[in-house]
């Protein structure tokens, strides 16, 4: 996998516009690339330019980094899931526009939804524990809106939990095979995601907008 990286050419450009967001951004890259473990904060510092000393400056530390990347993102998740619903007009229609704004935000932060995929159990465990009650609370949104059109006879299936678990699991895999340059858009895939989110769900009505 190839992610876009700082340009670190020269490196008193670079040591003149290191910020805290330029350290999260590089890092945001190489643990997408190598996992949290496989980086060193050598790794992100020679990425800027800059000596490893000199990141402390705008970061406290590399277990910090992974925790602001997993707790912004996820609780990013569960903003848009809100955003989606709020004007929905029933069970199929919050499912379609959850689902939409959940594959949406794999393809467009793929390096964010390949961390949060791989290296939440690095977190150490207060974090960890913190991390998967804001991952859950989503989960569980989506499993009551089966549920929900499962007791009003708009979705048919069986077992509500396996379907969320489906139709989570599909949009967590875009992020590792989504590129911005291929022939789908990240609008598209994310449309066509929330038609299939419908179907997993046993949803025999019309397409909703």
């Amino acid at each position: 996998m190839s992610m876009t990286r700082p340009d670190s050419a020269d490196p008193r450009a670079a040591r003149a516009t290191v910020t805290p967001a330029a350290v999260r951004d590089a890092a945001l890259t190489l643990f997408a690339e190598r996992g949290y473990h496989g980086t060193a904060l050598s790794q992100i510092a020679a990425a800027l330019g800059v000596r490893t000393p000199s990141l402390y400056n705008h970061m406290s530390s590399k277990h910090d980094l992974l925790d602001a990347i997993v707790t912004d993102t996820t609780e990013q998740v569960w903003a848009d899931y809100e955003a989606a619903v709020r004007d929905s007009t029933g069970p199929a229609d919050a499912l379609h526009r959850a689902v939409q704004a959940y594959a949406l935000r794999h393809a467009q932060h793929r390096r964010e939804a390949l961390i949060v995929s791989r290296d939440i159990a690095s977190l150490e465990p207060a974090a960890h524990e913190r991390v998967l009650r804001l991952r859950r609370r989503h989960e569980h949104a989506i499993r009551s809106l089966i549920e929900d059109g499962v007791r009003e006879s708009v979705f048919h299936v069986d077992t509500p939990s396996l379907a969320s678990f489906a139709i989570l699991e599909m949009c967590v895999s875009i992020a590792r095979w989504f590129r911005e340059d291929g022939a789908v858009s990240a609008q598209e895939v994310a449309a066509q995601y929330g038609t299939y989110a419908l179907r997993l769900a046993g949803h025999h009505g019309p397409e909703t907008s």
